[in-house]
């Protein structure tokens, strides 16, 4: 109905069952509205005739995302580098899973027997050490064979070393090569090194605590003094450290450090200044 006013007209609207009556509207409005059941994540439950490439931490067990954890607790059989290492972190975890040893010496017939395991519906979990299989880890091999036999592979992401070091390193992380471990001989990593003198990404490099000394001379060396370089150790660990800078400053602070632990190497291009 139209009530007049001074000034104009005011529109009011009487409610639905006469004055002084309920609104069913207004019932409508209070009663709460039915949510549907959220769906299940089926991404937590590991499915028949699967593998799935599970990153494990490489330091921090708090770094284990709650979706591998939930792989590695639903699998058939869990194919890993040591079953020593995996089946301590399966125990700490609460779990109890068939372990099957997968490492460099045995990579190429373990990884036809897994895909074996995958094809005939089994689900398999692959985990190394410590990072994400297949990063300078094993792993390439198995992956391959489902892939030739057209089977699924999942990945369950996580925790990778150099990633993480690159992402606090202060060098460009627009583009990166990774090469993991170079060979041990020093003329080979001197080959490399000079090969890669003008890349125009960084490179990124595992080390051992025994060679990453020797590294920084042959980068000193070819590369020269003052190109930047990222050295962290023991990343995610009691005792993380990096040391950033030009390659010589680098250097010293090493030759002055103590060298135990697991290495990653950054090299970042030959314009980069920090």
């Amino acid at each position: 109905m139209l009530l007049g006013r001074a000034g104009g007209l005011v529109h009011t609207v009487e409610p639905a069952c006469g004055l002084g009556g309920a609104d069913p509207r207004d019932e409508r409005q209070r009663q709460p509205s039915a949510l549907s059941p959220e769906p299940a994540n089926t991404s937590l439950a590991a499915q028949p005739g699967h593998l799935y490439v599970v990153s494990t931490p490489i330091g921090n067990l708090s770094d284990l995302t709650a979706r591998a954890r939930a792989i590695l607790g639903s699998v058939n059989m869990v194919a890993c580098e040591d079953t020593r290492t995996t089946g301590a972190l399966l125990e700490r975890l609460g779990i109890r899973r068939e372990l099957l040893a997968y490492h460099e010496h045995n990579e190429t017939e373990a990884a036809e027997r897994l895909a074996g395991e995958v094809a005939s519906g089994k689900s398999v979990a692959l985990a190394t050490d410590a990072g994400t299989p297949g990063l300078s880890d094993p792993g390439f091999r198995v992956v391959r064979a489902c892939r030739r036999r057209g089977l699924p592979v999942v990945p369950v992401p996580g925790p990778a070393a150099f990633v993480a070091v690159l992402s606090a390193s202060g060098l460009p992380t627009n583009g990166f090569l990774f090469a993991g471990f170079l060979p041990p001989k020093s003329s080979a990593r001197l080959a490399f090194y000079a090969r890669h003198r003008d890349f125009g990404y960084t490179i990124a490099l595992y080390e051992s605590c025994h060679r990453i000394g020797k590294a920084m001379d042959d980068i000193v060396s070819c590369l020269g003094p003052e190109r930047v370089v990222c050295v962290a150790k023991e990343v995610t660990k009691l005792h993380e450290t990096f040391w950033v800078g030009p390659a010589a400053d680098v250097r010293d602070r090493l030759a002055r450090a103590s060298l135990k632990g697991e290495f990653t190497l950054l090299i970042a291009p030959g314009d980069y200044r920090l």
